[in-house]
């Protein structure tokens, strides 16, 4: 259970490790391997996803699938959270 929510947060913080971790990473991977800049929010999330793991592992918490599955939930639970209060309003006020 902690590593799934070690892999919330890790998805949840994806946005704020691109400047400081993978945009570096990017620069020295960039001479030997062609990185798209769309990419950089992807390498983002797998050191996240890669973070996070480790942490299960050394916590003894939490398989695989939980990592990915709370690291997903992380990375969209704002847009989640935004659609649900969308569908609870839209009950509320019936047009």
């Amino acid at each position: 259970m902690l590593g799934f929510i070690v892999a919330i947060v890790a998805g949840f913080l994806t946005p704020h490790l691109v400047a400081p971790v993978a945009v570096p990473l990017v620069k020295v991977l960039e001479p030997h391997i062609k990185i798209d800049p769309v990419e950089t929010r992807l390498i983002a999330f797998m050191i996240a996803m890669l973070l996070a793991g480790i942490a299960a592992a050394l916590l003894t918490s939490g398989t695989a699938f939980w990592v990915v599955f709370g690291g997903i939930l992380g990375y969209f639970g704002t847009r989640i959270v935004e659609l649900i209060k969308k569908q609870i309003d839209a009950r509320k006020d019936p047009e």
